[in-house]
C-alpha cells in the first residue's frame, strides 16, 4: 500500500487517517499552511512520493486549492480536502482537482471510504470513462468550411441551439477556432472559463470537474468557448483537443464543432474523431472553389464519413451562380440551400440565433432541417434540397 501523507495539525483528523489507511500514513505538522506544492514537497524531504494526500488547511482554503491543483496537474496525486464548509467551497476544490470533502468530525468509516475512493479514482488516461459519463459515446457534429466569412459560426451556433432545445442538456458547442472564435458573441454569453482552462489542469483529466468548467446557455445548450488571448490558445495541442472532445461525447448526446477555416492541425484532430461533418461555403465563385478543394483534400487524405452534408448559404438569384453550377464544381450535391437574409446580421448583432428565437424566418426553417436532420442520423434528401420561393423569387423586400 501506497504512503497516505496527512498535512494537518488537528490530532483527530491526524488518528482519523491513520485508522483508516493502517501503518503507512505520514503525519506532517506545519507552523503553517504550506502556500504551493514546492514547499510541501521540501518539507518532506527524503520521504517517498506519496499516493494520496488529505489537506486540513483550517483557515488557509485558498492555499489548500493551490496546493491541491498543482498535485493534481502535476503528479497525479488525488486529494482529500478536510473541511466544515463543504457546500460553500465544492465547486471551487472540485475545479482544483480535488477528490472529496470530508468534515473534520466525521465518523471513521466517511474518512475511510474517502480514502478508498481518491486510492482508486481513475487517471487522467481513462478519463472518458470517469464515474457520471455517459454509457455511451456521443455524437460529434463538426461544421467546416475553407474559408471564412460563409457564415459557418451562424450554422454552428443554430444548429447547436436547435439540437438543444430539442432535448434538454443533450448538446455542448466547442469553439475550435481558438485565435478568432466568436461563438460566445454569437450567443452574447460572458463566459468563467474557456478553452484552455479546459484543455488544461482538472477539467482535462476529470469529467465532473469540466462539466463545472462549461457556460451553459439559456437555451439549455453547454459551451465552451474560445481562448481570449492569442498566447493562451497557441498553448493547446491538438492532442489536448482530442482528449478534450473525448471526454464531452462521453457526456453529451451531441458535440457540436464550430472550427477555424480550412484544414489546420486542430481541424484535422477533430475529423479523427467527427461522426457528421456540415460543409459550409458560400454562394461565390471563391467560396465554391474553396469547397471543391477541401473536399478534394479530404478524400486524398481518406477522411470518408457516411454521413456529410453540404450547406450553401447566402443563396441569391443576383448573385449569378445557380445550384447547378456549385453542384457542377464540387462533383455532389447540395443539401441545404440557406437564402440571403437581413434576418442573419439582425440575430447575430443581439446574440441571439435564429432558432432560438423561433418563428418561420426561411433561414430558420433551412437550419431547422439541418437539426432535424443530424438528430435522426440520416442522410440529407429531398427534405433539404427543397427550394424556398424566396430563392426562387429573390427577395422582394
Amino acid at each position: 500500500m501506497s504512503t497516505a501523507l496527512v498535512v494537518s495539525r488537528n490530532p483527530r483528523v491526524v488518528q482519523l487517517v491513520q485508522q483508516s489507511w493502517g501503518q503507512d500514513v505520514l503525519p506532517l505538522v506545519l507552523d503553517a499552511f504550506p502556500p504551493n506544492v514546492q514547499t510541501l514537497l521540501a518539507e518532506l524531504g527524503e520521504a517517498p512520493m506519496p499516493g494520496v494526500v488529505v489537506l486540513d488547511p483550517g483557515d488557509r482554503l485558498q492555499e489548500a486549492l493551490f496546493v491541491a491543483s498543482d498535485l493534481d496537474q502535476s503528479f497525479g496525486i488525488p486529494v482529500i480536502l478536510v473541511s466544515d464548509r463543504a457546500a460553500e467551497v465544492g465547486l471551487a476544490a472540485m475545479r482544483s482537482g480535488v477528490r472529496d470533502i470530508v468534515h473534520p468530525m466525521a465518523p471513521l468509516e466517511e474518512m475511510k471510504q474517502a480514502l478508498d475512493r481518491a486510492a482508486s479514482h481513475p487517471t487522467s488516461e481513462a478519463a472518458p470513462g470517469t464515474p457520471g459519463a455517459a454509457p455511451q459515446r456521443g455524437k460529434v457534429v463538426t461544421v467546416a468550411s475553407p474559408k471564412g466569412g460563409v457564415g459557418k459560426t451562424t450554422v454552428a451556433t443554430n444548429l447547436a441551439v436547435g439540437l438543444a432545445l430539442t432535448e434538454p442538456n443533450s448538446t455542448v458547442l466547442v469553439d475550435l477556432d481558438i485565435h478568432f472564435g466568436d461563438v460566445g458573441s454569437a450567443l452574447n454569453i460572458s463566459p468563467e472559463f474557456t478553452l484552455p482552462d479546459m484543455a488544461h489542469g482538472p477539467a482535462s483529466r476529470d469529467s465532473m470537474a469540466l462539466k463545472s468548467y462549461l457556460t451553459q446557455h439559456q437555451s439549455g445548450l453547454f459551451v465552451v468557448p474560445g481562448s481570449d488571448s492569442p498566447a493562451a490558445a497557441d498553448a493547446v495541442t491538438p492532442k489536448e483537443i482530442s482528449n478534450l472532445l473525448a471526454m464531452l461525447a462521453s457526456l453529451f448526446k451531441y458535440v457540436v464543432v464550430d472550427t477555424a477555416p480550412g484544414l489546420g492541425e486542430h481541424t484535422l484532430s477533430v475529423l479523427d474523431l467527427t461522426d457528421v461533418l456540415v460543409l459550409v461555403t458560400s454562394l461565390d465563385v471563391p467560396g465554391v472553389r474553396g469547397l471543391r478543394k477541401e473536399l478534394d483534400t479530404l478524400r486524398d487524405i481518406s477522411i470518408v464519413l457516411d454521413s456529410r452534408f453540404v450547406v450553401l448559404n447566402f443563396m441569391h438569384p443576383s448573385r449569378g451562380l445557380s445550384v447547378g453550377d456549385v453542384e457542377a464544381s464540387i462533383g455532389r450535391k447540395v443539401d441545404f440551400m440557406v437564402p440571403q437574409s437581413n434576418s442573419v446580421p439582425i440575430s447575430t448583432n443581439q446574440g441571439i440565433p435564429l432558432l432560438q428565437q423561433g418563428g418561420k424566418d426561411p433561414v430558420a426553417k433551412q437550419l431547422k432541417s439541418l437539426v432535424d436532420m443530424v438528430a435522426a442520423g440520416d442522410q440529407a434528401g429531398d427534405k433539404g434540397r427543397r427550394f424556398l420561393d424566396f430563392a426562387k423569387k429573390g427577395d422582394k423586400k
